[in-house]
């Protein structure tokens, strides 16, 4: 029997428990955006703190190798002169008197010790000049997985900022795709990883 006692139930809101649901999962996922977007960014900031150091490396290796090579063209105009010099000394060696010969081996044998230290210098010079080159290019694949990263995590904040708005967890997970990537790319560069995707730098270049 039923006790008549008992206050009836009282009737279920569907709708506003379903208006409640779904305000949960919009707090949810703002909150999840939220703290993807402060992650984003303070991962933004520490690769541009390591992209300005090596666009400075990079500067600086560019500066050597034109000094390098400027001083390789000194060395070799200064061996030129010596050689010169020292087959000069040798054709009028030829109609000196035999007393005077001494003296122009002298100078001869000089002649030909500064042409070939100059030529042992300018070629220290080329090697210093060719690591610089190397340098400035390996630094140059690590500028450029910078800004790759750059490029993909200012997407994926754009696209963040949308799923904000809208509230739609489809374009959440579109935005992780950029994402992982510019992540993937960031963490290559501060870890000198050899990922260095051609196609696409060109494409961007």
């Amino acid at each position: 029997m039923v006790d008549a006692t008992l206050p009836p139930p009282e009737p279920v809101d569907t709708q506003a428990a379903a208006a409640a649901a779904k305000e949960a999962r919009e707090e949810r996922l703002n909150a999840i955006v939220a703290l993807t977007v402060a992650v984003l960014a303070t991962f933004l900031g520490i690769c541009k703190v390591k992209d300005d150091n090596i666009v400075q490396a990079m500067q600086q290796a560019q500066v050597d190798k034109l000094d390098y090579w400027a001083y390789y063209q000194a060395r070799t105009i200064r061996a030129d002169v010596a050689e010169q010099a020292a087959t000069s000394l040798e054709l009028a060696k030829a109609s000196v008197p035999a007393a005077q010969a001494a003296d122009y081996d002298k100078a001869i044998a000089g002649y030909r010790a500064k042409h070939a230290d100059q030529l042992k210098k300018r070629d220290e010079l080329r090697t210093l000049a060719e690591k610089a080159q190397s340098d400035y290019t390996a630094l140059g694949k690590r500028d450029d997985q910078f800004d790759l990263s750059d490029a993909l995590l200012a997407i994926a904040i754009a696209l963040l900022a949308v799923t904000a708005l809208t509230h739609l967890w489809w374009l959440f997970v579109v935005s992780m795709v950029p994402t992982v990537a510019g992540i993937v790319m960031g963490l290559a560069g501060l870890m000198n990883l050899p990922i260095h995707p051609n196609m696409l730098f060109k494409l961007l270049a």
